[in-house]
């Protein structure tokens, strides 16, 4: 793989609690939630002007909510869009409509990619709002719209199966969530996600025409089809990087790890090991890897 091949990631880093116009229709509001999975905190978008959309008013943040409606004074929110339900994009919708009446629409409730196995356990579970219940839940190709905006679903499984990209065709933009990121990879942690959907998902975008992807975590994503088709790559070798550790002989997801992500944040073993787990689960659907019974967190795996 050559170095055009990886993603090149940004570290610019939006300031939280201040508005910011990003485009005449478009403007973000930056939760200060931030931390190793948030970057500086969750992006939360006006889209459009006096008769408006918010997409993912984050976590159940009173001072967020605040500084949200203080935003909006003198317009109408038309509807409070959510890309997915985990607990830093949706709780903060019902305290919205409570306040503005508008509507919830956009990802239904939250759901896991598969059914917990023998003895497994969601480290991920807390992370589900499993509050969320649409208003109105949107669909593969659904449209909202308003005043000289559209914003049309597209669905985006992988990180959370439930989850929604929305384009905005006036501007060549998309509202990516937490598919796809500049700072950062995406978590995707089984059961909450999947791999092999999460890859699909990426190869859908690779074939759209958007300009600019305005995302659930930090700044905007430029020239998106190289940054998706770089991202496809960086998976792929993460992948492959695990069938040679398996040939090497490593068994386990923590001596993967350990192998893998060398000079990682140790705040981030626990998300790494989720990442190697669902790459593993992966594999051993498709036949590239084996283990003895059921992939678990804790199963031992070897080369197909």
């Amino acid at each position: 793989m050559n170095q055009s091949e990886e993603p090149v990631f940004t570290r610019e880093a939006p300031q939280s609690g201040r508005i910011e116009v990003l485009s005449p229709l478009v403007r973000r509001l930056v939760c200060p939630n931030g931390g190793p999975f948030t970057q500086t905190g969750t992006c939360t978008y006006i889209v459009g002007r006096g008769h408006v959309a918010v997409i993912d008013p984050g976590p159940d943040d009173p001072d967020h909510a605040k500084a949200l409606l203080a935003a909006l004074d003198g317009e109408t929110v038309a509807a409070i869009v959510i890309t997915h339900t985990h607990r830093d994009h949706s709780p903060g919708a019902r305290a919205l409509k409570a306040a503005t009446g508008a509507p919830i629409v956009g990802c239904g409730p939250h759901r896991p990619a598969r059914a917990l196995r023998g003895g497994e356990l969601n480290l991920l579970d807390a992370a589900g709002d499993r509050d969320h219940r649409p208003d109105r839940e949107m669909r593969d190709g659904d449209v909202i719209d308003g005043p000289g905006w559209t914003l049309q679903a597209l669905e985006t499984p992988g990180h959370t199966m439930n989850h929604l990209a929305f384009a905005l065709p006036e501007e060549e933009a998309l509202f990516s969530g937490d598919h796809v990121m500049a700072w950062s990879t995406s978590i995707v942690a089984p059961p909450d996600g999947a791999m092999g959907a999460y890859m699909a998902s990426l190869d859908r975008l690779r074939g759209r025409s958007e300009q600019v992807y305005w995302p659930g975590h930090g700044g905007p994503v430029r020239e998106p089809q190289r940054f998706v088709r770089a991202l496809s790559h960086h998976r792929r070798a993460r992948e492959a990087a695990i069938l040679e550790r398996l040939a090497a002989g490593d068994r386990t997801i923590p001596a993967l790890v350990a192998q893998i992500y060398q000079g990682l944040d140790p705040r981030l073993t626990g998300a790494a090991a989720l990442s190697v787990f669902a790459h593993l689960e992966d594999l051993v659907g498709r036949g590239r890897a084996v283990t003895d019974g059921e992939p678990t967190l804790e199963g031992e795996y070897r080369s197909a």
